[in-house]
């Protein structure tokens, strides 16, 4: 059985959509490549930015829940998202981020690279890590950031974790994953586990805080990271392993853009199995990616009742939040 490649996709919570859509689409240059709702709350958004045509390993989604009360970060959650951006690109960011009123802070040297940090508008960490590697993503040639300067797909994420055994032994045991190495941090020990592809999306750190406080959850927060399967049948597999070893894995979910399982990790961190295809292209052309609210056929009947019920948000001008600085 091929191991796990690395990410899909990451999907957080957030309490408005326009302020959502304005940073990571005209802040960030990401592309709203889909606008549907939550297929178990459609009453909700959820929308997806990634790269020109949404690539696995470069989707970002948020459930835009109106209101949420900002969630605090915390042992037993993912604590950061981390992008990878080319090598002397950081002091654009900075500059960038700075003159939009989103401060950040130099990371420390981690594995051999530099970084930046720095909080979205519901407070939820991202970090810009450094990677010279050559890295398949499509640049969103109509966005606000340059191909040089552009977020180039998921770098990894960072789990906070009370213990760093269980959640280690599923990685490496029932998901392929490769353990590379570990160093001190300034929050704790940090371990790092490796996907297959050599591609995007290919990290997944752990740092160990055992006397650290939970993580509260609401807006900012991190619902579940999603791993890339190549097909259905290759999930199907992956599904059998786990039910064997004992996690509650779900029935297979359709997501529309991808299939879907979902479990429960040792540490407490909700993680997802889909599958690449059919992709975002599924249901509309790849040059109106995002710019219609979609919705699966089950759901279409209460389309009016829908779009009544949704807010309103704006693709506004990129440059409008200084997408030129």
């Amino acid at each position: 059985m091929q191991a796990l490649q690395g990410l899909h996709h990451i999907t957080a919570v957030a309490s408005d959509p326009q302020t959502n859509v304005d940073f990571y689409r005209n802040v960030l240059g990401q592309r709203l490549v889909k606008t549907t709702v939550n297929f178990d709350d459609p009453y909700t958004y959820h929308l997806y930015y990634g790269d020109a045509v949404g690539s696995p390993g470069t989707v970002m989604t948020f459930f835009p829940w109106l209101g949420m009360p900002q969630g605090s970060r915390g042992t037993g959650e993912t604590e950061a998202v981390a992008y990878s951006v080319a090598p002397g690109s950081l002091g654009f960011w900075e500059k960038r981020l700075a003159g939009l009123d989103f401060p950040t802070e130099p990371l420390a040297e981690r594995f051999g690279a530099g970084g930046i940090g720095f909080d979205d508008p519901d407070g939820m960490r991202i970090e810009l890590i450094e990677d010279d590697r050559s890295l398949n993503f499509r640049h969103w040639e109509e966005g606000p950031i340059s191909e040089a300067m552009a977020l180039r797909g998921f770098h990894g994420v960072t789990l906070w974790l009370h213990e760093v055994e269980p959640t280690a032994e599923l990685l490496t045991e029932q998901m392929g994953y490769e353990f590379i190495a570990e160093e001190p941090s300034p929050a704790g020990r940090r371990y790092r586990y490796k996907g297959a592809s050599g591609d995007i999306g290919l990290y997944i750190d752990i740092v160990h805080r055992p006397q650290a406080r939970q993580g509260r959850f609401g807006s900012g927060s991190v619902h579940h990271i999603a791993f890339r399967t190549v097909d259905d049948a290759e999930q199907a597999e992956y599904r059998t392993k786990l039910l064997a070893a004992h996690y509650p894995v779900t029935t297979v979910q359709d997501r529309q853009y991808f299939r879907s399982v979902y479990f429960r990790s040792p540490g407490g961190v909700l993680f997802e199995i889909a599958t690449e295809a059919p992709g975002f292209a599924y249901d509309e052309p790849v040059a109106e990616l995002g710019n219609s609210l979609k919705l699966p056929s089950w759901l279409e009947p209460q389309r009016a009742s829908i779009e009544d019920r949704l807010p309103d948000f704006e693709r506004r001008p990129l440059q409008t939040l200084g997408a030129n600085l």
